[in-house]
């Protein structure tokens, strides 16, 4: 292969006279040719070529052979290319001859050859490529310039004044071609040196040899080289410029090596094994700049402790944290509507609202394809399955499912985490349970919200909670140990509750409220059959037999309504166990066991039963009401019983165990009744020789709210006119001192007593019409419904004219005459 160094000096051969001689060499037809690359040779010039391709090899042996035999030399286009064909050379070049062949020291085939350019020849074609390459060469004359030429004496005095600075500027080209430029004293040789040696790009070379005339020739020169020089000018503005901070980049660095050398000399270098496994988790995180920036920052602190201090492991747990969180990670959730449909109702019975709400948020994801979850509150009495419920809805939409109890806590840092300045810092449960799911997505379950302790010494969690539970604000959730925003947006949070009259408002304002009331007995009934005996035969180990145990739907009925007092299925579940467990009892003393459980065989399984449904007593005597109660384990029917007896203070007493809003409502409900005696046929005078008490039975347990009140102030008017309340009568209403009747809740509860009593007219404020028609048909069958807007209109329906034996007017008619 031919090359030239950049710091090579061509030879050339000086001419004081006429060099025609030189430059006139007029051999045309086939020549030897030789190829070098990235070189072009002009006429004159004595220049060293290294050999190294095989066909130049063959030519240098030739010529050895012949002495003196002629050849040409012409530069590739493409100095890659191994086999040039016409095409890939140039098509002016010199003829030349050889000087000289060196064979230098070394590895390989150092040979070098010094040849001297002659006169331009043009190449026509390529004939032979073996041994050598050949061609077929005709001569091109050049035009030389006139000795008196001003012009080209000009021209020429400016190209060496011009290359002498454009060598003093290059720092590639050495010192030593300046001064063999000053030794030329031919301007002709001296231009096809400056051509043939400076640096210039291959294409203004051939633009150059091609060049016929001397005078044309040094003009393009000058054009190439001021181009060169303003290149030259550029580069060193650039230098200059970034000159000052490669020299703050490489003293940073220099430091950074030191510190690096430092620290693997204390073995705590970057290539730790736990440094390495931080940054090979971080690389495959999904987190914004801003996260990553600070997680570089913290891990650039690490390296400054010892590994052996306690700073060291609080900085390392830290990251392991971060590291540990789903940043940006979600499940794919599955929005088949009915699939999750069929998901919820084979895991629960009923809960038709909390149901539909779910498959709302899935349509509206569906169509969507991105939304805030909702904040939902489901409330209502223990052991409905508020809890469990939440597993369902993560299983219904394939999401990862995730647990916080938040019953008794006490601490605000439970919520959002402590700060790391405090000695066994950690991040808050909300947080943990993010980074225990593993996505960003989960199903998040928050039990028992309204038992959270509020306004503690160490802070007051319920407020820590307004963030978490703020749509509008949990898309940026700042923990203080994590010390940076993290997304909650996605998380669809289910708070569960007893009782909403503890949780603070701005809290509860956060929240979607849906009521998950208690069960019926039909409910119930299906909850067993469906769940709770199956999976109890299976934890008793009696699914193992080929007859399992079956329960009638009459034993079931019997253990909810005489075994259990609760709106839950939990209390159900726990006497279902104690009966199976008897079975099992049984069958391991290998005693018969009828596999059939009947009613009667329940109460040899678990005993007496210790409660039964109050039911109704009959409207035998005066004063004798019956009322509707919601408690927290359902409805029930409790008994208003007023009676007379004399005194001279008109006293009224109130027993049973009664709550200041009940007592209030009998205040109320006799005044009432004072105020309207007349309307009652009865002597206003009554009531200054009568006392009156008011009692509710069951007087061990505790009694409160406004509902009763109807019922108090017709007890209080049957009782005075001594007149029978309509049989199977139920009654349920708050009252005004003007008589109105009020609207009550808990009407679907109180509706299934009153039928498990035998009820079948209830009594009810007007504006309780709507929550009728909400119920279904089948909690409605067999019981008719009566609304009134006033005390009055009770009156009218619930008492009768039959009257019971009582000589209470004709007692102060006497009393008067005398």
């Amino acid at each position: 292969m031919n090359k030239r160094t950049s710091t090579s000096i061509q030879m050339i051969a000086d001419y004081d006279g006429d060099i025609s001689n030189l430059f006139n060499v007029n051999i045309e037809g086939e020549l030897p040719i030789l190829a070098t690359r990235n070189m072009a040779m002009f006429p004159g010039v004595i220049t060293p070529v290294i050999i190294g391709r095989k066909q130049s090899l063959n030519l240098l042996n030739h010529i050895r052979k012949t002495q003196d035999a002629s050849f040409a030399v012409f530069c590739q286009h493409d100095q890659e290319v191994e086999h040039p064909d016409t095409k890939d050379l140039f098509e002016y070049g010199v003829y030349a001859r050889l000087v000289k062949i060196l064979e230098l020291p070394g590895p390989g085939n150092n040979i070098t050859a010094i040849i001297q350019g002659l006169g331009r020849c043009r190449l026509n074609k390529l004939t032979a490529n073996k041994p050598f390459l050949m061609g077929e060469i005709s001569p091109a004359m050049e035009e030389l310039p006139d000795a008196d030429d001003k012009e080209f004496n000009t021209a020429m005095e400016d190209l060496r004044s011009t290359t002498t600075e454009y060598i003093r500027q290059n720092e590639d080209l050495p010192d030593e071609s300046q001064f063999a430029l000053n030794n030329i004293s031919n301007d002709v040789i001296a231009v096809d040196f400056i051509c043939t040696n400076l640096p210039f790009d291959i294409a203004d070379k051939a633009e150059l040899i091609y060049t016929s005339s001397i005078k044309e020739r040094v003009i393009k020169t000058l054009k190439v080289l001021h181009k060169e020089i303003q290149l030259l000018e550029l580069k060193q503005n650039i230098r200059t410029k970034t000159r000052e901070d490669l020299d703050e980049q490489q003293r940073e660095y220099f430091l950074q090596q030191q510190i690096k050398n430092i620290k693997e000399e204390l073995g705590r270098g970057e290539g730790s094994p736990e440094r390495k496994e931080l940054e090979q988790k971080a690389a495959k995180k999904n987190w914004s700049e801003d996260v990553a920036k600070l997680f570089r920052k913290e891990l650039d602190k690490l390296d400054m402790f010892n590994p052996q201090s306690p700073e060291y492991s609080i900085q390392y747990n830290y990251l392991q944290t971060m590291i540990a969180l789903p940043w940006g990670e979600y499940t794919k959730d599955n929005l088949d509507l009915k699939r999750a449909q069929r998901v919820l109702n084979h895991d629960h019975y009923g809960m038709e609202k909390v149901k539909e709400r779910i498959l709302e948020y899935m349509a509206v994801l569906k169509l969507r394809g991105d939304l805030k979850s909702p904040i939902i509150c489901l409330y209502g009495p223990p052991g409905v399955g508020k809890t469990s419920l939440g597993k369902s809805i993560a299983a219904a939409m394939k999401r990862k499912y995730v647990r916080m109890s938040l019953g008794g806590l006490h601490d605000e840092s439970e919520i959002r985490g402590h700060r790391r300045t405090y000695v066994g810092a950690m991040p808050g449960r909300i947080i943990k349970n993010i980074q225990k799911a593993g996505s960003s997505n989960p199903v998040f379950i928050l039990d028992e919200i309204d038992k959270v302790t509020q306004n503690t010494v160490n802070g007051d969690p319920s407020s820590a909670l307004l963030e978490v539970l703020d749509p509008e604000q949990n898309n940026a959730f700042h923990d203080n140990y994590l010390d940076v925003d993290y997304d909650l947006s996605k998380v669809l949070f289910i708070a569960t509750a007893n009782d909403l009259n503890t949780i603070p408002r701005p809290l509860l304002d956060r929240m979607e409220l849906i009521e998950v009331s208690g069960y019926i007995t039909e409910e119930k009934i299906e909850i067993a059959k469906r769940h709770l005996i199956p999976r109890e035969i299976e934890n008793c180990g009696l699914d193992k037999n080929e007859e399992k145990p079956t329960f009638t739907k009459a034993a079931i009925e019997r253990i909810i309504e005489q075994y259990t007092r609760e709106s839950g299925v939990r209390q159900l579940e726990k006497q279902v166990n104690k009966a199976l467990r008897k079975i099992a009892y049984k069958k391991a003393l290998d005693n018969d066991v009828n596999e059939k459980i009947t009613p009667n065989e329940i109460e040899g399984l678990l005993g007496k039963a210790p409660f039964y449904r109050d039911i109704y007593q009959g409207n035998s005597y005066a004063g004798v009401v019956t009322g509707l109660a919601w408690t927290s384990v359902g409805g029930e029917i409790l008994f208003i019983e007023t009676s007379l007896s004399k005194g001279k203070t008109g006293k009224l007493t109130l027993t049973g165990n009664l709550g200041d809003v009940m007592k209030e409502s009998a205040v109320i409900a006799l005044e009432y009744v004072k105020a309207h005696i007349d309307t009652l046929g009865v002597d206003y005078r009554i009531f200054d020789n009568w006392n009156i008490h008011i009692h509710v039975p069951e007087g061990a347990t505790p009694k409160d709210g406004p509902s009763a009140g109807i019922t108090i102030a017709t007890s209080i008017a049957s009782a005075l006119t001594q007149r029978k309340v309509r049989k199977n009568t139920a009654m349920t209403g708050e009252i005004t001192l003007r008589g109105k009747v009020l609207p009550v809740g808990g009407i679907k509860e109180k509706i299934l007593a009153a039928k498990r009593a035998g009820i079948t007219d209830i009594v009810m404020c007007q504006e309780n019409r709507k929550d009728i028609e909400e119920i279904p048909e089948m909690y409605r069958k067999g019981v008719e419904f009566h609304y009134v807007e006033n005390v009055q209109d009770v009156w009218k329906f619930a008492l009768t004219d039959e009257i019971v034996d009582n000589p209470i007017n004709f007692k102060i008619e006497e009393e008067t005459k005398e």
